[in-house]
C-alpha cells in the first residue's frame, strides 16, 4: 500500500514532529519506534509511563434499551448483567466457534455501550453488527470522530490524576466520563502491556492537545507499536490475526476465562451466540491443540511461522507469536502446539534458520500483570 493510501490518526503531525519512524499498520501510517528506540521505551512503560496512539482502533456505540441483550448473541460473555461504569473483554464468534475478533465492552449507563474493536477487523465488525443487531439498537461508529490514547505504566495514575483527580479512585477494568483539560473523555482503567493504565477516548479535534500535556510531564515518554508488541508478548496478550483467528476457538486460544459463567453449558444464559455448541462439546473433549506460552532456552529470538518440533523430530507446532522480552532480557514467545505436547515445562524445539532451538513451555504471563485491583 502506498503511502497516499494510508490513513492518518490525528497525532500523525505529531508523531513526525517527535521524530518517530512510520511504517504501514492495518492500513494506517503509524509509528513503529521513536528516537529513543523499542528497547528503551519497553524499559521506560514498566518503569515509568508510556503515551501510546490507539486511534487506529474501532469505536462503536450502540445505544437503545434492547442494546445488551442484542449484543449478547454475537459474544459469549454476559454483557446484560455489566455493571454501568465497567468494561469486560469480549470475541465475536462465527457459527464453527472461531473468533472473528476480540473486543472490549463497556457500560456507559442510559442504555449506551462502547465497543472498542481491532483495526484490521473495524469495518467487518461494523458490518457484522449491522447485520445482525440494526433492528435492536443504534449503531454509531466513531471511527472519524474520536481518537484514543493509551497511558500505561506505573507512573500512569500519578501522571493523570494531575488531570482528572478522581481517576485514582478508579480500579481495573472500570470506566467513566471524565473531563480531561475541559473536554470530555471516556477512560477506562485498562490497557494492552500488563501495566497499570488507562484508555482514554478524546474528540480528534482535542486529541493532539491531551497528547501534547500527558507528554509534558517528566515521567511520560512516546511509545511506539515495536514496544507496544513486546509488551503484550511479555504480558502473553493475544494480538489478533496472529495468536487467533476465525479459524481458532476461545478453547484452543487458552481464552476460556473469557466465556462468562452465565454464558457457559451449565449456566444462567447458556449459549446462545455463534458456535456455542461447538465450544461446549471443545470443552468437553478437548482440542487438538491449543496456545502455549514458549520460552526459548537460548538467546536466539523465535518468530512467528517457526516450526515446533518435539524430541523425535515430529511437527507438532507452529510459533504465532515471538520476539525479545526486554523485561525478561531474554527471547519470548507462543505457539500453538498439540496437546500431548502442551504441559508446561515440555522440552520442545523451534526451527530458526534450519537449527532447532530448544524452548520449554511456560505458564503466562511471563512478566507478573500489575493491574490496579484497589
Amino acid at each position: 500500500m502506498s503511502d497516499t493510501l494510508l490513513q492518518k490518526t490525528p497525532l500523525h503531525a505529531l508523531h513526525l514532529e517527535l521524530g518517530a519512524r512510520m511504517v504501514p499498520f492495518a492500513g494506517y501510517d503509524m509509528p513503529v519506534q521513536y528516537p529513543l528506540g523499542v528497547m528503551k521505551e519497553h524499559r521506560h512503560t514498566r518503569a515509568q509511563a508510556g503515551l501510546f496512539d490507539v486511534s487506529h482502533m474501532g469505536q462503536i456505540r450502540l445505544t437503545g434499551a434492547e442494546a445488551a441483550k442484542a449484543l449478547e448473541t454475537l459474544v459469549p460473555v454476559d454483557i446484560i448483567d455489566l455493571p454501568v461504569g465497567m468494561q469486560r473483554y469480549a470475541m465475536f464468534t462465527n457459527e464453527q466457534g472461531g473468533i472473528l475478533d476480540d473486543l472490549m465492552v463497556a457500560n456507559l449507563g442510559h442504555d449506551t455501550l462502547m465497543l472498542v474493536v481491532n483495526a484490521a477487523c473495524k469495518d467487518q465488525d461494523l458490518a457484522h453488527l449491522q447485520k445482525h443487531l440494526s433492528g435492536h439498537c443504534q449503531i454509531e461508529p466513531l471511527f472519524d470522530s474520536r481518537a484514543l490514547l493509551a497511558l500505561q505504566g506505573p507512573a500512569a495514575v500519578t501522571v493523570l490524576a494531575r488531570l482528572a483527580p478522581e481517576v485514582a479512585d478508579m480500579t481495573f477494568m472500570q470506566f467513566a466520563t471524565v473531563k480531561l483539560l475541559g473536554v470530555e473523555c471516556y477512560v477506562s482503567r485498562s490497557g494492552y502491556t500488563g501495566e497499570d493504565g488507562f484508555e482514554i477516548s478524546v474528540p480528534n479535534a482535542d486529541a493532539q492537545a491531551l497528547a501534547r500535556a500527558l507528554l509534558a510531564e517528566p515521567e511520560v515518554e512516546p511509545i511506539g507499536l515495536g514496544a507496544r508488541d513486546s509488551l503484550r508478548l511479555e504480558a502473553g496478550l493475544c494480538l489478533y490475526g496472529h495468536d487467533m483467528g476465525s479459524d481458532t476457538s476461545p478453547v484452543e486460544a487458552s481464552l476460556l476465562w473469557a466465556i462468562s459463567k452465565s454464558r457457559r453449558a451449565d449456566g444462567a444464559r447458556a449459549g446462545g451466540f455463534p458456535g456455542a455448541e461447538v465450544i461446549f462439546a471443545q470443552q468437553r473433549e478437548g482440542v487438538a491443540h491449543k496456545r502455549v506460552g514458549l520460552l526459548p532456552q537460548e538467546r536466539t529470538p523465535v518468530r512467528e511461522g517457526a516450526q515446533i518440533i518435539d524430541a523425535q523430530g515430529v511437527e507438532v507446532g507452529r510459533v504465532c507469536s515471538g520476539g525479545f522480552g526486554p523485561t525478561l532480557d531474554a527471547p519470548v514467545a507462543m505457539g500453538y502446539v498439540d496437546a500431548n505436547a502442551a504441559a508446561l515445562d515440555s522440552p520442545l524445539h523451534a526451527i530458526v534458520r534450519g537449527k532447532p532451538v530448544l524452548m520449554k513451555v511456560a505458564k503466562m504471563p511471563f512478566v507478573a500483570q500489575r493491574y490496579y485491583r484497589g
